[in-house]
This record gives C-alpha cells, structure tokens and sequence, in this order.
C-alpha cells in the first residue's frame, strides 16, 4: 500500500500494474513510488489509515543489519571504548513485527533500545557515501529489543539469538522517504517506558552515519532492495542501570518525522 496523507491507496491499482502488492518489489520501484505518489493528488483513496492495522512494513527483508556502539553515549554506559569500524550484528527476519504490538518477553532481562532503521531500495555493490542516500528507499522506526540473559551468556556473546526472539523488531509505523524530511541526517530519536522518558539523542550524533553504514556494508556483500539496517541505539538502556522491562511496561518510540511505535510487554 502507499499511504499520501490520511489516505491509503492499492500501490498494484495505483501504479497500473507497474508495481506489485509485495513489500520488497515495490521497494525495488523505489523511483517509480515518487511518479505515483505525485499522480495521486485529488484521487479517493481505497481506504483510510484509520481502516487498516499495520504491520511491519517490510516483512520479508532478504538481511537485517544492526549495529552496536553507534552513539558515544551509549558506547560510555556500557563501559566500552568506542568503536573503530561499525560492529555488525543481524536480527533474524522472523523477530519483525507492527507498530502497535504485543510482544511476550523471554526474559525477565529484556531491554528496549530505539533506533533508525534504513530500508534500502536497490540492490547495488560498493556504494560511495556520497551516493548512499540515492539507494535509500525509506526510514523508519525500529525497537531492538534484548534478552540481556541471553546476550551475556558464557564466554562468547550471542547478540543475534538474543534480539531475536519473536517480535523482539517492532518496526514502522511507515517507511518514509527522505526527500520527506527536512534532514535526514538529522532525527530525534526518543524512547519512553510508561511514559518516563529513558533515551533521547540525534542521529546527527551517530558514530557511523546512515551513509557511511550503507557505504561500509555494502562493500563486504551485496545489499538487497528491501533489506534493513538498525543504525544503533542512544544512552539509557536498561542495561546500564539494571531497569528492565516488566510485563505490562509501554515502551512508546518516536522519530521526527517517522511516527510512533508502541510496544507493550507481557
């Protein structure tokens, strides 16, 4: 679907069959979703955004890249020093879920940390800095929620495991283009737990920026349209403090310019 306002139109009807229903091909018209929008003006929409329920909005990522460290804040919590590449881990695909969701904890360990998620909308090779936000279709909103317990567990840590678990990847409400936003360089990312807020930062603030991510990952492998990058998460996770979430905890996280999501424990 392709939302313009409080409107939500068939992208398959929209596009004249340009385009498909799936999520990954019609990240993949990343350039033809702008015609569309722009031919959408004074149309009736198939239905309102008040109609629907929201899931993720890109279900099926061929790879979900996330990455630790990436605010000075949070390196400093966590004791550690600051990282001199980005530190790479994945979130399975199958952790994915909406934007108003109902998430089971694992453990009575798990953290919230907000973060920017990248939804690239080519798939390319050795991508410069300087022309990474040209293969970006979108922005949104993730949580990269974490069982602590199992993360720390014996010698070697299990990251990927550990923000796994299902629907540990709140995502949404939308994917947003960037040419939408005043500075994509530039969002404030913010997380409250039942209301007391517990993260605040920009990512103008980030170690490794959203280009030089998609710069320095693209050159190990090749990047899918459709695929994810969590970009890190700023100072206040529980973590640091011991103040984990418990079951009936509302984690709200907003993004400028990206929306809400709100995630509720049991």
């Amino acid at each position: 679907m392709l939302v313009e306002g409080d409107g939500v139109f068939d992208l398959e009807r929209a596009s004249d069959g340009r385009l498909g229903a799936g999520a990954r091909a019609a990240l993949a018209g990343h350039a033809v979703l702008h015609e569309v929008a722009a031919g959408l003006v004074g149309q009736q929409p198939d239905r309102t955004l008040a109609d629907v329920t929201l899931g993720p909005p890109q279900p099926d990522p061929w790879q979900v890249f996330a990455i630790g460290l990436n605010y000075r804040g949070h390196a400093a919590e966590t004791g550690k020093a600051l990282p001199e590449a980005p530190l790479v881990f994945t979130k399975f695909p199958g952790c994915l879920t909406g934007p108003v969701a109902s998430v089971e904890m694992a453990s009575d360990t798990t953290d919230y940390e907000a973060e920017l998620v990248v939804v690239i909308g080519d798939t390319v090779r050795n991508v410069s800095a300087a022309d990474a936000w040209n293969v970006v279709a979108g922005l949104m909103i993730g949580q990269d929620l974490s069982d602590r317990e199992l993360q720390n567990a014996g010698e070697r840590p299990q990251f990927s495991l550990a923000k796994s678990h299902d629907g540990y990847g709140p995502t949404g409400p939308l994917i947003v283009s960037p040419d939408l936003l005043d500075d994509p360089d530039a969002l404030e990312v913010r997380c409250f737990v039942n209301g007391e807020q517990r993260q605040a930062d920009t990512t103008h603030n980030l170690i490794f920026s959203v280009p030089v991510l998609v710069e320095y990952l693209s050159r190990m492998m090749t990047l899918h349209a459709g695929d994810l990058i969590f970009t890190g998460t700023p100072e206040g996770v529980g973590l640091a403090t011991g103040n984990y979430l418990r079951s009936g905890d509302v984690v709200r996280t907003t993004i400028t310019g990206l929306g809400e999501l709100t995630t509720t424990l049991r």
